[in-house]
């Protein structure tokens, strides 16, 4: 009889996460339909999938890097010239174009006015090698994760989703990118933990946790902005983003900040549901231990995370201004131009608020774990 009652609970459970899951799904899809302005006019010209048949003419430069023009013939594989064979140019630079070799797969953009057409390689086709890798990360966490890691997964896919269909589409309709921020880490940390450990109260301390750790870090990232006259107008593209302002709702001073909070979301997620986990697991092999022995037991597993944690995210806004702190090295420049440059004072402020997103939910957890293993002990 307890037997069934169990099966009938869990089917229940998996019943409603489902349609959870739907409406969600159903949400989504709704709410990102928002009309975007053109902010680019692109009548009559497509990117299109292409394959490199010849070269006809080779003006790249050998030294080393491969940079110069090229005249090619091209197979266009998708469009309204799928099929067909045309002659295109194909300029290599730094940023633009590709080095163009019998066989390559590009992606040409095709321009068409008329009868006239115009067709030049933007770059090589770089769809299938980025498939593969993302489907090689999401096998081998399958793979070594097991069920925890086909959970883990999911939750990364659901984050990359709620991303793109519920927090760029809230920032189009001009909500603050701040709330946006916060929006979005409320619905990715409640379903992403929920799916990884379980709605038990054990996941209710790390949720509780991560939600205040990602607002330490906004919130510490906005005053430090305040004091050192930082926003997010002081960004190195910030042209773009203006002209993207001026024809939008978007606040673009905000966006600095909202970045921050997105990028502290996953440290903080894990060091949260570390502990808690940590803290349960003593829970249920001693469950005599008093409140403050819980917490004192989440604390030594906090502290320990707590260091490498915090250095990982240093290190990983230190690795993307690794450009910008090579020319300040090599330039030799003066330490007060260095130290109060825009950028240096951003990628400070990135690093430490988002270092003390991740110290603050130590205790926070710890605090939340202890008072629900307890009261749940109690009931």
């Amino acid at each position: 009889m307890r037997f069934n009652r169990l099966k009938h609970k869990r089917i229940y459970v998996w019943l409603g996460t489902m349609a959870i899951l739907v409406g969600l799904a159903t949400f989504l899809y709704i709410f990102q339909q928002v009309e975007k302005p053109v902010l680019v006019n692109t009548g009559g010209r497509t990117f299109e999938n292409a394959t490199v048949l010849d070269i006809l003419e080779d003006n790249m430069q050998e030294n080393g890097m491969r940079i110069g023009d090229q005249k090619v013939r091209l197979q266009i594989d998708s469009g309204v010239l799928s099929g067909k064979t045309v002659e295109a140019t194909s300029a290599n630079g730094f940023l633009f174009g590709a080095a163009c070799v019998v066989g390559e797969k590009v992606v040409a953009i095709v321009s068409l006015a008329g009868d006239s057409q115009m067709v030049t390689v933007y770059s090589v086709n770089r769809a299938l090698p980025i498939y593969a890798f993302i489907g090689f990360f999401l096998l081998s966490l399958c793979v070594i994760g097991g069920k925890k890691g086909m959970k883990s997964a999911g939750a990364l896919i659901f984050t990359m989703v709620c991303i793109v269909y519920l927090f760029l589409p809230m920032l189009v309709r001009g909500i603050s990118p701040f709330l946006a921020a916060s929006i979005t880490a409320v619905v990715t940390v409640t379903v992403s933990l929920s799916l990884i450990g379980g709605f038990n109260r054990k996941t209710l301390a790390a949720i509780l946790g991560t939600f205040f750790g990602v607002v330490i870090a906004g919130t510490s990232a906005a005053v430090f902005g305040y004091f050192a006259s930082i926003s997010g107008y002081n960004v190195s593209n910030i042209e773009a983003l203006l002209f993207v302002g001026q024809n939008t709702k978007i606040d673009i001073g905000g966006l600095l900040f909202a970045g921050v909070l997105i990028a502290t979301l996953g440290a903080v997620m894990d060091i949260a549901m570390d502990i808690a986990a940590a803290v349960s697991e003593v829970h249920d092999k001693t469950p005599q231990l008093t409140r403050r022995q819980l917490f004192e037991s989440g604390m030594n597993v906090g502290r320990d995370i707590m260091g490498t944690m915090a250095t990982t995210l240093i290190l990983a806004f230190t690795g993307s201004s690794l450009g910008i702190l090579v020319l300040n090295y090599v330039y030799d420049l003066p330490y007060r131009q260095v130290i109060n440059s825009n950028s240096m004072g951003i990628e400070i402020m990135q690093g430490i608020s988002g270092s003390l997103g991740v110290v603050f939910t130590v205790p926070m957890v710890a605090v939340m774990a202890a008072l629900l293993l307890k009261k749940a002990s109690a009931e």
